[in-house]
C-alpha cells in the first residue's frame, strides 16, 4: 500500500523546506528539527496536574515529567523516541497529554541522558532509575495502580529492556508493555531495512548514523539491553501491545520481537498499520495516523485494564 495522502503531503514540504536529510545532520542540528516538529502538534489536551520531578542517576539526574488526571487508574512510564539521540520532555508532551485523555492513565514522560554525550548504556540505565523512581513516588503517595511501560521506536526499545529487566531482577511488577515502531535489533541490513519504499524520515543510513553515536561498539549493539531481541528468553515476560508501520526500516524486526514474545507464550496484540511511515504516532494533529495508532493503544490498554479487573 502506498503511504496515505497526509503522509505524502507532509514529506513534500518538508522537502520543500530544503531540511538536509538527518544522517547529514549534526546532533545539535537534528535536535533542532525535533523542537520545530514539537511547535505542530500544539498544546494537547488538559491534564489535572503536570508535575515537573528529579531524579537521581548514577553521575547526576535527570527529569520526569508526571501529567495526571483526576483519579488514575494506571501509570504510563514512557519513553520518547529519537535514536536516543534527540528528543525532549517539551516535544511529547502533547503525545503524554493525549494517552492521559485517552486511557485515564497518569503518564510519566522520561528525560533520559542522550547521545553522543552519553552513550550506552546510559539511556537504558536512566530509564531503569525513572521506572524504579516512579514505583517509589506512588508508593510514598499510597497509590498502588498497574504498571505499564511505553515508548516509540528508540523509547519502544528502551521500554522492551525495562521489562526485561524488571522480570530479571525481580520487579517491580509490569502490567504492560506497549512497544511502538520499536527498535529491537541492531541488525541493518533485513528486507524492511533496504526496501527503497522504506527510506523516508527515517532511512536505513539514519539508523545508522544513530546507532553510530549511541552504541558505536559493535559487540555492544548485541548485548540484550541494547538489542532485545536477542534475549534468549522472553518467557514470563508481561503482556505486550506491538504496533508497527508499513513503510518503516523498523518495521521487520518489529514484528519479529511480537513473534519471538508470542512463541514464549507471552500474550500479544499487534498491529501494522499500512500507508504508514515511522513517526507517524508521534505526529499528533498532524497526521490522521496518530489518531488511529492512539485510538489502538487505547483500546488495548483498556481492555487490558479490563480484564485485570475481572474477578478470578
Amino acid at each position: 500500500m502506498a503511504l496515505d495522502d497526509a503522509t505524502a503531503g507532509f514529506l513534500a514540504q518538508m522537502a520543500e523546506s530544503g531540511a538536509k536529510p538527518l544522517h547529514e545532520m549534526t546532533p545539535v542540528e537534528a535536535r533542532e528539527l525535533g523542537g520545530m516538529l514539537r511547535d505542530m502538534y500544539g498544546p494537547g489536551p488538559e491534564v489535572a496536574q503536570r508535575i515537573d520531578e528529579t531524579v537521581p542517576v548514577d553521575g547526576g539526574s535527570i527529569g520526569v515529567r508526571l501529567l495526571l488526571p483526576e483519579d488514575p487508574r494506571a501509570v504510563i512510564v514512557y519513553y520518547h523516541g529519537g535514536g536516543w539521540v534527540i528528543g525532549s520532555l517539551d516535544e511529547f508532551e502533547t503525545l503524554g497529554r493525549n494517552l492521559v485523555a485517552r486511557t485515564g492513565a497518569a503518564v510519566v514522560l522520561v528525560d533520559y541522558r542522550l547521545a553522543p554525550e552519553h552513550r550506552y548504556p546510559t539511556a537504558a540505565e536512566d530509564s531503569w532509575a525513572a521506572l524504579r523512581w516512579t514505583v517509589d513516588h506512588l508508593a510514598a503517595r499510597g497509590l498502588r495502580l498497574p504498571l505499564i511501560v511505553a515508548g516509540d521506536s528508540a523509547g519502544g526499545n528502551l521500554a522492551a529492556i525495562m521489562a526485561q529487566r524488571a522480570k530479571a531482577e525481580g520487579g517491580p511488577e509490569i502490567s504492560l508493555q506497549v512497544l511502538v515502531y520499536p527498535v529491537t535489533d541492531a541488525d541493518v541490513d533485513n528486507a524492511s531495512y533496504t526496501d527503497p519504499a522504506n527510506q523516508l524520515m527515517l532511512s536505513r543510513d539514519s539508523m545508522i548514523w544513530f546507532w553510530d553515536h549511541y552504541a558505536p561498539d559493535a559487540a555492544a549493539r548485541a548485548r540484550p539491553d541494547a538489542s532485545p531481541l536477542r534475549a534468549a528468553d522472553l518467557a514470563g515476560l508481561p503482556p505486550a501491545v506491538v504496533l508497527t508501520a508499513e513503510h518503516d526500516v523498523l518495521r521487520d524486526e518489529g514484528e519479529a520481537y511480537a513473534e519471538k514474545l508470542r512463541a514464549a507464550g507471552v500474550p500479544v496484540q499487534s498491529r501494522r498499520f499500512e500507508g504508514q511511515m515511522h513517526g507517524f504516532f508521534t505526529f499528533v494533529n498532524v497526521l490522521p495516523g496518530s489518531a488511529a495508532g492512539l485510538d489502538y493503544v487505547a483500546d488495548q490498554v483498556e481492555k487490558h485494564l479490563a480484564g485485570r479487573s475481572q474477578p478470578a
